[in-house]
């Protein structure tokens, strides 16, 4: 079954191969198509090494708290959501809803800019995807999908069926044939990367948002943990399916040192992967490696918009969302939610226009906007750790969960400092437009609208907000 398929399954329960494709096919998108070029300009093999083992690292101990978490709280759907609602209150519950959404809504930008970019190679009115015509073409596509997915998910799953295959093949090409063609010596002269790059722990800072924006997917399984066959396979897929993706992201990464300069890597247009290729094979490799972008974007735009509506839809039937979000069509699709969706992805493709650099801005960005409600999930596994909430059958301790919980809540910790601030206070802007919503809920509900607690969270949001749009407007934060 595919990652669409998986994905809407409302009717039969998932086994834990199918979780594991939802997990691979979440995680392995658009992101790897861009390896190359992000790590060449900002690190060499030494830091890109580093970069992958904490990365890697982290994201494993991530993917065990998960694991952990569909466990010890089999009733929570969702994951991510459930998660820091259950451990810290609705308004933050409602904050990693949300922010999970944005996330995967900008993120579809990306799939955006990117097919501009690829086409833009022969087509040069589309730039590097962040031209008017991009947008607009962009834009005629953004909801060509829309009224797609908007029809049934039946449709839907056929195309992916297509686009998985168009996915993994041209990856595993490009490794094989870069590996074959890989020139020791020019893997040694990128050891240290090219020109002024800084110190090691700036080359190493500087990839973190990469590496977070292309392990998004991570908490897949989670996600539809509610479709599951077995709780304990929510887990088990999640561990291997990160398993499997980080050896292909680590790969592609490595072997491109090994086949020309870094810095003529970090000049490359994106799809870098294409542009490495050609210069290994020759120009077939080019155009091999844009058409099964081409197409395995265009599927991994069509999962994570149906992952993206399914998250507002679970808030909403939680009541944790206005109720309209939590409306479905004849065709079972929930049809405001993917509406919203698609709304957002729209106006971020026109913000987009005004970056200095389209693709990287919109990555960050997504990176950015899911710290929060990663950071969350893991604070909440830290917490029954310390608690002892539903550790009451293990006498023995549970030493191994408060470690991975613990190790996890620091690395995202250390996720939000190397974002940057400028990055941060963009999310402020988005989370505390978010607010909004969160009152409909409450007054739909006829409750008070803040508790003291969360009063001072909408505080420090706005606050954030404010400094955010000041540096907009000042110039201090750039696109």
């Amino acid at each position: 079954m595919t990652t669409t398929e998986a994905t809407v399954a409302h009717a039969h329960k998932l086994s834990m191969l199918t979780l594991t494709a939802l997990v691979v096919g979440s995680m392995v998108g658009a992101g790897v198509f861009s390896l190359p070029r992000r790590f060449a300009a900002e690190t060499g093999v030494a830091g890109a090494l580093i970069a992958w083992v904490i990365a890697g690292s982290g994201m494993l101990m991530l993917a065990l708290v998960f694991q952990n978490l569909a466990v010890r709280k089999p009733q929570l759907d969702a994951g991510v959501y459930a998660y820091a609602k259950a451990g810290f209150g609705e308004y933050l519950g409602f904050f990693s809803a949300f922010g999970y959404w944005a996330s995967s809504c900008v993120g579809n930008v990306t799939y955006w800019v990117l097919i501009m970019s690829t086409i833009g190679a022969v087509v040069p009115g589309l730039g590097d995807g962040d031209t008017l015509l991009a947008a607009a073409i962009s834009s005629v596509g953004v909801w060509v999908f829309y009224l797609l997915i908007r029809r049934g998910v039946r449709e839907a799953a056929a195309i992916n069926r297509v686009v998985t295959v168009a996915k993994v093949v041209p990856i595993l090409v490009f490794m094989v044939l870069a590996l074959f063609v890989l020139d020791p010596a020019v893997f040694a002269d990128n050891w240290s990367g090219h020109g002024d790059l800084g110190s090691l722990p700036d080359q190493v800072r500087g990839t973190m948002l990469a590496t977070v924006f292309v392990f998004l997917g991570v908490e897949g399984a989670s996600v539809y943990s509610r479709h599951a066959r077995r709780r304990e396979d929510v887990g088990r897929a999640t561990v291997l399916g990160f398993v499997m993706v980080l050896s292909i992201f680590a790969s592609v990464t490595i072997v491109s040192y090994g086949v020309m300069p870094a810095a003529e890597i970090a000049e490359l247009r994106q799809p870098s992967m294409a542009g490495v290729l050609e210069e290994a094979v020759g120009e077939w490799g080019k155009v091999f490696i844009s058409v099964g972008l081409l197409v395995s974007v265009l599927g991994a735009y069509l999962a994570w918009t149906l992952m993206a509506a399914e998250v507002l839809y679970v808030a909403a039937a939680d009541h944790d969302m206005p109720r309209f979000l939590g409306r479905t069509n004849a065709a079972d699709v929930p049809g405001p939610a993917l509406l919203m969706t698609t709304v957002l992805v729209q106006v971020v493709l026109v913000v987009t226009m005004f970056s200095e650099d389209a693709f990287n801005f919109a990555l960050d960005l997504t990176a950015a906007l899911s710290l929060i409600p990663l950071l969350l999930a893991a604070a909440y596994a830290l917490k029954l750790a310390v608690t002892r909430e539903t550790y009451a059958d293990r006498p023995e301790g549970h030493t191994r969960e408060y470690v991975v919980a613990a190790l996890a809540t620091l690395y995202l910790t250390f996720l939000l400092w190397a974002a940057g601030l400028d990055l941060l206070l963009l999310s402020f802007i988005i989370y505390a437009c978010a607010t909004v919503l969160f009152v409909m809920t409450r007054r739909e509900q006829g409750r008070r609208l803040f508790s003291s607690g969360e009063l001072v969270i909408f505080a420090l949001s706005i606050l954030g907000a404010g400094v955010g749009v000041a540096g907009l407007v000042t110039g201090w934060i750039e696109l």
